[in-house]
């Protein structure tokens, strides 16, 4: 398993192609079904997944095995929600702390961990 982490609008999804090389099998998480997780290459809008999941009241905690047993060569793009302001709204609180417990998890697990900013890929762990 592979992650690329970065703020909105950085350049990761093209980076985390070129880099990792992979052209197509990537899921969108604002619409993708937690079970093609299992079969895709990567995944994109990570942070957007861990989101639909809380409003639906899935448990987010057993995707992360499920991913680390059924798809470990899988990529991983996300958002970096913590490094703003503290959200108002209780629930973007919620959200804001799962998904950095989340990726904190994916992250000890990863084969690579990537930061980009800029377009530019910063390797974090490898």
């Amino acid at each position: 398993m592979n992650m690329v982490i970065g703020g909105a609008y950085q350049g990761k999804l093209k980076y985390a192609k070129e880099t990792f090389q992979i052209g197509d099998g990537w899921a969108d998480g604002a619409s993708c079904a937690p079970k093609d997780l299992l079969t895709c290459r990567g995944i994109w809008n990570f942070h957007l997944l861990v989101r639909r999941m809380l409003q639906q009241e899935q448990d987010v905690d057993a995707l992360i095995e499920r991913l680390w047993e059924e798809n470990p060569r899988l990529c991983i793009v996300t958002n970096e929600l913590g490094c703003g302001v503290v959200p108002v709204d209780a629930f973007d609180r919620l959200w804001r702390e799962k998904t950095g417990r989340v990726c904190t998890e994916l992250a000890a697990r990863a084969k690579e961990v990537h930061r980009v900013f800029c377009g530019i890929g910063m390797v974090i762990k490898k």
